[in-house]
């Protein structure tokens, strides 16, 4: 048991130290990712609200008058920007999304109409706007509701975005930090050198998966660091229960590197299996946005996705402020992932 120990130990060690002597590789697992949360965050910081855009149409039944009349009613809204024109020039800009609301009055109750696009969000909101400026304006004594304005910390897009980023890159680092490993090294006449020697496939096999681990955990203590100095980003639940969820997204994703690289024998095929394996889960797996936007038909296949469940429990944890009661079901499927993967990897492992 002891020299079993021994072997996985030296060879998880040789690993780290090929690993830190590739500058690009170092830079690819620790800078990249950094790079990618401080770009993204920079893109979606809290901003004011965006203005309005709003037409009024001149040339309707109700005449030029009456347009600049509900315009001027408008322009109280400092949200709202207006532009007074023609039916057909406001309807072309609608269709090609440059105002979100065309505005006709009308002679009939209530002195106006809207035409918008339903399937844009910025159209509806500037139809919600829009009408109650105007039936404000018609009713100077409605009272507006006090509003409270909320500055708390974990409901920005960054606050959003961080697991998200912490699961892709989870991801990314087990498939190509061992799938890819072990192709090159195929490749490379290196494995079939392997093949020569008492070390076991399983020693070899695991030694890989540990040394991904240690490098997690170092590249997402990066990641926290840099998102807590320069967005304010703040784990609000467990840290254990947080270090528990990325061993085992790191040790499931791993499993998933192992098993596809078992037989490919170029960078190439490997290279194709991982993005065929990463790109669904980086577009419905919730990184830059949720899950639940997909059908229901299809949400009990996103949920049993590792790195949905990943995502699930990093946000659980770091934004809601969960502990260990929010582990279970991402801790089973990614514990199912990662030891079928395994085992089948370990199965149908070939040197050569």
């Amino acid at each position: 048991m002891t020299a079993k120990f021994s072997a996985i130990t030296q060879l998880t060690l040789a690993r780290l130290r090929e690993f830190y002597r590739e500058p690009a590789a170092v830079f690819w697992v620790y800078g990249f990712p950094l790079l990618l949360a401080v770009g993204l965050g920079v893109a979606f910081r809290d901003r004011p609200v965006e203005s309005i855009p709003i037409d009024v149409v001149t040339d309707g039944p109700a005449g030029l008058a009456k347009a600049e009349g509900y315009a001027a009613q408008l322009g109280a809204d400092p949200r709202l920007k207006l532009k007074l024109l023609d039916a057909a020039a406001a309807r072309e800009r609608l269709r090609t999304g440059k105002t979100g609301l065309v505005l006709t009055p009308t002679a009939a109750a209530p002195g106006w109409e809207f035409l918008i696009d339903p399937n844009r969000p910025d159209s509806v909101l500037a139809k919600s706007a829009a009408d109650s400026t105007l039936l404000r304006a018609a009713n100077p004594g409605l009272a507006a509701a006090p509003t409270a304005e909320s500055d708390e910390v974990g409901g920005r897009y960054i606050d959003f975005l961080l697991p998200g980023l912490i699961g892709a890159n989870l991801m990314g680092g087990g498939l190509f930090g061992v799938g890819f490993v072990i192709v090159d090294m195929r490749v490379r006449k290196l494995l079939k050198r392997f093949l020569a020697t008492p070390m076991s496939r399983r020693d070899f096999l695991l030694s890989l998966m540990l040394s991904r681990l240690l490098f997690t955990v170092a590249e997402i203590a990066v990641l926290l660091a840099a998102a807590w100095a320069l967005f304010g980003v703040s784990v609000r639940g467990n840290w254990l229960a947080l270090s528990a969820l990325v061993v085992l997204g790191g040790a499931a994703f791993a499993g998933v590197g192992l098993l596809i690289a078992s037989r490919a024998k170029t960078i190439e095929t490997v290279s194709g299996l991982m993005n065929l394996v990463m790109l669904p889960m980086y577009v419905t797996s919730g990184v830059f946005f949720p899950a639940d936007r997909f059908p229901d038909s299809v949400q009990p296949v996103l949920q049993a996705l590792p790195l949905t469940a990943l995502n699930a429990g990093l946000r659980a944890v770091i934004n809601e402020g969960a502990g260990w009661d929010a582990l279970g079901y991402p801790a089973a499927v990614l514990t199912a992932w990662g030891v079928g993967c395994f085992l089948v990897a370990l199965r149908v492992f070939r040197w050569q």
